[in-house]
């Protein structure tokens, strides 16, 4: 039987917005080509990657009591999601994304992620007990759950998306985890960013470059390379990043070679970006083999 994966954070109710290209600094008034409302969040879109790829997943969030709250629940009602949906007094986590027809996007978060004094994690505390990995994502109600998750011995994965290589915010969850995936978005020596990762113990760490591939390094020393899976259009990068995760993990837990992981990454995040969805619907285990 799969184990499953417990997830910790990150859902929201987005607005995209696709423009022609990103607006300037100035007044002006705007006709965007397409907008829909969307999931959103790291949490989320590896939520429905993995499950997509029959893979079960444990996943903990903070929802208001609201309309998003549900509209989320909803769209998360997935035979291979377990969902730990905490409600929170303040409102559920609002994007508005704005996308050029190149893929490059300014997210706006217009409410941003609860962020309570407290949380219940016993639900989460006892499905850890049959989780493979747990997967925290780098929202601050997190880190309260980081002590009993290292004390029980779980791998930890975490994705530190834009990281800068100095930002203080991200230190409790690069000290928890055993693998490491970042963006060179503010990176441009990200090389140097990922030995050092590497040198505090790490197993390994993947740097994504968005369409310039991905790359590895591993505790050996090993650099692998992994290009971008071509697609015949665009329709919508979000979520990219979070699909790339997926893939990788899902093979990863199959016992796969680090290759063939980054591979089965990109056949994710290039499915995801060819459709409005986190997880494309022609995703499948079998697209990975």
């Amino acid at each position: 039987m799969t184990k499953p994966i417990l997830i910790l954070g990150g859902a929201s109710l987005d607005t995209v917005i696709h423009l022609p290209e990103l607006p300037a600094p100035e007044p002006q008034t705007i006709w965007p080509t397409e907008s829909y409302r969307a999931l959103g969040s790291t949490g989320a879109g590896k939520s429905v990657n993995l499950a997509a790829l029959g893979q079960p997943v444990v996943f903990h969030t903070l929802l208001g009591r609201d309309t998003e709250g549900q509209q989320i629940l909803a769209a998360l009602g997935h035979p291979g999601i377990r969902l730990l949906a905490e409600q929170t007094d303040a409102p559920t986590e609002q994007h508005v994304n704005l996308m050029s027809a190149d893929g490059n996007r300014i997210s706006l978060f217009i409410q941003p992620p609860p962020e309570p004094e407290q949380v219940d994690w016993n639900q989460a505390q006892q499905a850890l007990a049959e989780c493979a990995v747990a997967v925290v994502n780098i929202l601050g109600y997190t880190r309260s759950a980081l002590p009993w998750l290292k004390a029980a011995g779980t791998p930890i994965w975490t994705d530190l998306h834009d990281y800068d290589g100095h930002n203080s915010y991200h230190e409790p969850f690069i000290d928890a985890a055993r693998a490491i995936f970042l963006s060179s978005d503010n990176l441009p020596d990200y090389r140097t960013t990922m030995e050092g990762l590497i040198a505090r113990g790490k197993e390994f760490v993947v740097c994504t470059h968005g369409s310039e591939g991905a790359t590895l390094l591993n505790k050996e020393g090993r650099w692998l390379e992994q290009p971008v899976v071509p697609v015949s259009g665009v329709v919508d990068t979000n979520g990219a990043g979070d699909a790339f995760f997926s893939g990788f993990l899902h093979r990863y837990l199959q016992g796969a070679e680090l290759a063939d992981c980054l591979r089965a990454g990109a056949i994710c995040g290039a499915l995801c970006v060819t459709s409005r969805e986190l997880a494309s619907p022609e995703l499948s285990p079998e697209r990975l083999a």
